[in-house]
C-alpha cells in the first residue's frame, strides 16, 4: 500500500487502489508522516514516484480519443436485458436531440448473447449461464432480443443503423473465453488449437461465469482474442467496453486485447471495466487502453457521488489525451426499467422492486454537481439513464454547452484544496485564456466557502460566470460563495 498527498489531504491506498481511509490535516506532523511513510514504502509502491508517474509519457494507442468520449450506455436501464428496438430509439433520440453537443457512441452492455428469459438477477449466480456462440466460439447476439442478427448478421445491421444516424456503435465484453467454448471444445478461428487448450477453468470473473480466463502463454490465447477483434470489426464495432480487466488487472488479457486491436485496421475505442484500477498500472493503462474506470458500479446515491471526489483527486494527475481516468456512467433520468440484482438494491437499502423504473435518486442540486465533477475531472461521458424517456430537466444536464467545453476543451485539471467537507478545483481552456473554477460543498450544511486570489493563483480583477445560471459577479483579491448541502458552482473566469 502506499500514501499520497494532495494539498492539505492524505489518502491511504492499498495495492488495488482501494481507498482505505483520507485523513485531513494541516499540520506539521502529517506533512512529515507523509514523507517518512512514502520513503520507507516507495519500493512497494511503485519504483518511480506517483509525481514521475504521472508526467511521464507512456506510448499510446491510435489517437482515437482525443477528448473523453461522449456516448450512452444501456447497464443502467436495462442491465442484461435491452433490446434492438430499445437501442434503436436511443440512437434517434440521441442524434435528434444530442449529436450537436458532441454525443456520439450508443453501446450495448453486458447480456446480449443471453436469452431474455436469463434475468438480471441470475448474472451473478448461474454457474453455467445460458448463452449463444458461433462455432469459433465467439459470443454472439441473441436473435431474439436483436432480431436482425438472425442468419448470422451478428450486430451488423445494428450498427449500420446506429451508423446511420451519424453515431458510433459499441458493445461490452467479457474478459475471457465462454465457459461453453471450453466444454465443448470450439475450435479457434484460423488455428489448430481448441477452446478448452487455452481456457483457464479456476480464473474466472469475481461476479459472473459467463467466462473463463484464458491462458495468454499459450499461443491459442492471443489467437482467440484476435479471432473476436475480426469478429466486431466486421460487425462495425467502434468502441469495446472490456469488462473484469482492472479489478485484479489483468495485465496479461488486457495486453492481449489491446495487441489484437493494434493489428486490426478498424478503429476501435478500448474502455476497461471496472474500478478501482490499480494507481500503479497508469503506464500500463495509458499505453494499453483508451479509457478505464477509477470505481466500482456507479449508482445514484449521494454517498456514493461524495466518495467519487478522493478518487477524482488522486487520479487528476494522470488525465492525458487519448488515455483518460473514467468515473463510470451518468445515473440520470430514468433507470432500473427492468429492475437489478441484490447488490445494486443493497446500495439503497430497498427491494429490486422499490428501485425499478425510477428516475435518479439523486436530487437535482446533486445532480449538477456530479455533472459539475465529470466536467472538470474530464471523465468520458456515458449516459445511463433510457434516453427517450428523459425529462426537461435531464435533458438540460446533458446539453449545457459551456459545461461540455469544460470537459471537452479544457487542459490542467487540478484539485486546489479539498477536505470532508468542500472541493475546490481548476482548469484552463484550450482555447482562450479563460480559466475554470468548479467550487462544491460536499457536507449536510450549508457552507460558505472563501478563497484569496493568492490560494487561485490569480492577480487583478476577474468576471465570474457561472455555467448553469449564466450569472456574472466581478471578483478582485477574493472569492466568496454561499453554497446549499451537495452544492456546486462552476465558473469560467474572465480577466477584466
Amino acid at each position: 500500500m502506499c500514501y499520497i498527498s494532495i494539498d492539505t489531504q492524505l489518502f491511504l491506498i492499498d495495492m488495488n487502489n482501494t481507498l482505505i481511509f483520507s485523513k485531513y490535516s494541516g499540520c506539521q506532523r502529517a506533512v512529515f508522516s507523509v514523507l517518512f511513510i512514502c520513503i520507507m514504502l516507495a519500493a512497494a509502491c511503485n519504483p518511480a514516484s506517483q509525481t514521475q508517474e504521472a508526467t511521464v509519457e507512456a506510448p499510446s494507442l491510435a489517437a482515437l480519443a482525443p477528448k473523453p468520449p461522449m456516448g450512452w450506455n444501456s447497464w443502467n436501464s436495462f442491465g442484461i436485458g435491452v433490446t434492438e428496438a430499445q437501442i434503436k430509439a436511443v440512437a434517434d433520440y440521441m442524434a435528434s436531440n444530442m449529436k450537436a453537443y458532441g454525443w456520439e457512441y450508443v453501446v450495448v452492455d453486458a447480456g446480449w448473447y443471453h436469452p431474455p428469459t436469463f434475468p438480471t438477477s441470475e448474472w451473478n449466480e448461474d454457474p453455467e449461464p445460458p448463452q449463444l456462440m458461433d462455432e469459433y466460439g465467439r459470443l454472439i447476439p441473441d436473435t431474439v432480443k436483436f432480431p436482425s442478427a438472425v442468419g448470422g448478421a451478428g450486430f451488423q445491421p445494428i450498427a449500420d443503423y446506429v451508423h446511420s444516424k451519424g453515431l458510433k456503435f459499441g458493445i461490452h465484453i467479457m474478459r475471457g473465453i465462454p465457459w461453453n467454448a471450453a466444454k465443448d471444445k470450439s475450435p479457434i478461428l484460423g488455428t489448430a488449437y481448441t477452446a478448452d487448450e487455452v481456457a483457464e477453468a479456476n480464473n474466472r470473473c469475481e461476479w459472473t461465469s459467463v467466462m473463463h480466463g484464458i491462458n495468454m502463454t499459450h499461443p491459442g490465447g492471443m489467437d482467440y482474442y484476435r479471432s473476436i477483434v475480426k469478429l466486431y470489426a466486421d460487425w462495425g464495432v467502434d468502441y469495446i467496453k472490456a469488462d473484469d480487466m482492472s479489478r485484479p488487472y489483468r495485465v496479461d488479457e488486457v495486453q492481449g486485447l489491446s495487441k489484437a486491436l493494434r493489428e486490426h485496421p478498424r478503429d476501435i475505442v478500448l474502455s476497461l471495466s471496472p474500478g478501482a484500477a490499480p494507481l500503479m498500472a497508469a503506464r500500463d493503462l495509458r499505453e494499453h487502453a483508451h479509457l478505464w474506470r477509477i470505481s466500482n458500479d456507479f449508482w445514484d446515491s449521494w454517498e456514493s457521488l461524495k466518495n467519487m471526489f478522493d478518487l477524482c483527486a488522486i487520479w487528476a494527475p494522470y488525465i492525458t489525451e487519448n488515455h483518460w481516468p473514467d468515473a463510470d456512467m451518468l445515473p440520470l433520468g430514468k433507470l432500473r426499467k427492468n429492475g437489478v440484482g441484490a447488490w445494486e438494491a443493497g446500495l439503497f437499502n430497498a427491494t429490486s422492486e422499490e428501485v425499478t423504473d425510477e428516475y435518479s435518486r439523486l436530487s437535482e442540486t446533486e445532480q449538477i454537481t456530479l455533472m459539475n465533477l465529470w466536467a472538470i475531472f474530464r471523465s468520458p461521458l456515458m449516459m445511463g439513464g433510457y434516453l427517450p424517456e428523459n425529462n426537461d430537466f435531464t435533458l438540460s444536464l446533458l446539453i449545457n454547452q459551456e459545461l461540455l467545453n469544460v470537459n471537452q476543451n479544457s487542459t490542467n485539471n487540478r484539485v486546489i484544496f479539498q477536505d470532508v467537507e468542500q472541493s475546490v478545483w481548476m482548469a484552463d481552456s484550450q482555447q482562450t485564456d479563460e480559466q475554470y473554477l468548479a467550487v462544491f460543498n460536499l457536507s449536510d450544511k450549508k457552507q460558505q466557502l472563501s478563497l484569496t486570489f493568492e490560494r487561485l493563483d490569480l492577480t487583478g480583477t476577474y468576471i465570474f460566470g457561472e455555467l448553469w445560471s449564466g450569472e456574472e459577479q466581478t471578483w478582485e483579491d477574493n472569492f466568496t460563495i454561499a453554497l446549499e448541502p451537495h452544492a456546486s458552482a462552476m465558473y469560467k473566469l474572465r480577466k477584466k
